[in-house]
Formats: structure tokens, sequence, C-alpha cells
């Protein structure tokens, strides 16, 4: 046995439930670099099939590594408008957005199998599929500075890749705690920034413990059990069509369709935070395309485990006011 120290003062303390949801996968630095992972130990990749509507995180290995693309438009159900057809070496990125479209992915496995790649970093509850080349972003769903998930059907020697360290970007998340949301979000920003080309590394052993220490049977109830109300009352004004509640394993926000434009304003004056998904899509795309629409008009509603029935009730009554 290695003595790493005996005594002196005390470490953070976090309690071990033998492991987290998906630590059988490859565990890494970011979801980002979990994409790159991917990306390198596919090596036959020739071109990608991109969604507009998606988080500009996603292209940053795609550049990194070179390789070509082609944006893909997705219809109001959220689902792809026109299936293309693959050819060897041709791949295609799909987004479980909101992680409500765990069908859909299912779906899109049996008709593209290995040539498909889930970006689950909005569905980490969602199962990874046989065959199928997945990514996960937990710090999407629970408090942790970094990390990220990746499955596909080669891995490389983790061995030889450098073990982050996570300790200087937990200060928005103890901010938080003791000052409040607002005084911690610039330290929450700064902490994105700090993300932003780093080479792929191991899952950081802080990151790792944190995972670790997350009662997720809990997080996913409470999750479903909030969407679940929210939908029971605001489904008759949400433009948008929610899938089955039994066919997602959990969903990270409650996505509200709406042709109020001030909505959204009114909601964060009432400190209810709903973010904006994604602002680079308007660079992407002219106002008249359905992604450009739902940057604006589909909003995320907090629906998250630090919250219950009251909280839900006081989101509706803002929304129904």
């Amino acid at each position: 046995m290695t003595n790493k120290g005996i005594g002196g003062y005390f470490e953070l303390e976090l309690s071990d439930r033998g492991g987290f949801l998906h630590d059988d996968g490859v565990l890494l630095n970011s979801g980002r670099n979990a994409l790159e992972y991917a990306l390198r130990v596919l090596g036959d990749v020739k071109s990608l099939l991109v969604p507009y509507y998606t988080c500009d995180v996603v292209m940053e290995p795609i550049e990194k590594l070179g390789v070509p693309y082609t944006f893909y438009s997705i219809n109001p159900k959220l689902e792809i408008e026109d299936l293309p057809s693959l050819k060897n070496g041709e791949y295609l990125i799909y987004t479980n957005y909101f992680g409500i479209k765990d069908e859909y992915v299912r779906k899109l496995a049996g008709d593209y199998g290995c040539q498909l790649i889930v970006d689950n970093a909005q569905a980490w509850f969602a199962e990874p599929l046989e065959g199928v080349n997945t990514i996960y972003s937990p710090r999407k769903y629970v408090g942790i500075p970094d990390g990220g998930v990746v499955y596909c059907l080669k891995r490389m020697d983790e061995s030889v890749l450098e073990q982050d360290l996570s300790y200087d970007r937990c200060s928005h998340l103890l901010k938080r705690i003791d000052l409040g949301s607002s005084e911690g979000y610039a330290d929450f920003k700064a902490n994105s920034r700090q993300l932003v080309g780093q080479p792929v590394k191991r899952m950081s052993k802080l990151t790792g413990r944190m995972l670790s220490s997350i009662d997720f049977e809990e997080v996913r109830s409470i999750r479903r059990e909030n969407f679940e109300y929210l939908h029971t009352h605001l489904k008759e004004k949400n433009l948008f069509e929610v899938p089955l509640l039994d066919s997602f394993a959990c969903p990270m926000v409650y996505p509200y369709l709406t042709e109020d434009a001030t909505l959204r304003q009114t909601l964060i004056e009432n400190k209810v935070f709903v973010a904006t998904y994604w602002p680079n899509v308007k660079e992407w795309t002219t106002p008249e395309m359905l992604e450009n629409v739902l940057m604006d008009r589909l909003l995320p509603i907090p629906v998250d485990q630090r919250y219950g029935v009251g909280e839900m009730k006081e989101i509706i009554d803002i929304i129904v006011k």
C-alpha cells in the first residue's frame, strides 16, 4: 500500500457510493473532449453531418481535427428533416435534445448503427446503445466543475493520457453555496472559458469523487416529477409537442415553446433563470429557419433536483399570468 500521508488537515468530505452512472465508459475531462476522443479512435471520418441547432462547443474538436462537415436541419419535433444516406467514412451527429429524444435516438441507431454519434450532453440518464458512439457531459445535470464520458467501439490506451486537475475550477460551486448564484456567475463563466482548448485528459480524481457522491436515482426521480408537474399544467399552452414521459429516461429541462417574445425576460426578472440554447445558431441560420425561431422562443424551464412542486407552481403562475 502506498502511504499518501496520514493525519493533517481534513479534505472536503464526499460520500462514496461505489461508483456512478456511466463509470464504465471512457472517463475524460469534458464533453467536447469526449467527442474528440470518439473522432480520433474512429479514424476513418471523412465527413460529418452536424445539426444547425446545437452548441458551438461541438465544433471545437471537429475544427481542431480538420474534419469536413455539413449542417443539417431539424423539424418541429426536433428530429432530422431529411434523413440522409451515408457512405463509408460519413458520420451523423444527433443531439438528444433536452434529454427527451431517447426513443428517436433508438430509431436512428437502427438506421445508422456505428455511423451514428449520439450527443447525449443534454441526456445524462439515457442508456448508451450497443455499437453506437455516444458522448455525455454530466455537468449539465449536477454540480461538478468538468468531466465527460464517451462510449465507442474502439478505445485508445488511456494510460497515455494525462489526468486532469479540477481543484481550481470549483469557485463557482462554492460561491453559490455561500453567496448565491449571482455572486458565483462570473466564476461559472470563467470556469467554462477554462475548458476551451483543453487537451484530451482523463477525468480528474476530484470530479470522479464528486460524481461518486451523488444519488443519481434521486436526481432522476425529482427531475421526472417536476417535468410531469409542469407538463400537466402547461401542455395546453405549450406549442412544442412534448414526447410521452415513458419514452425518455430523464429530462434536463422542460422545453416550453411560446409566441410571447417577452416571456423569457419576464421569467428572468422573476428570478427563473432560463438559458439561451444556443446564441451561435443565429450566426448559422437565417431568420425564417426553424432553428432560428427555436433559439428565441423555445424556453428551457428548470426542473432539476434542487426544486420541487412549490417552485414549479411559481413558474406556472408566471407563465399563466
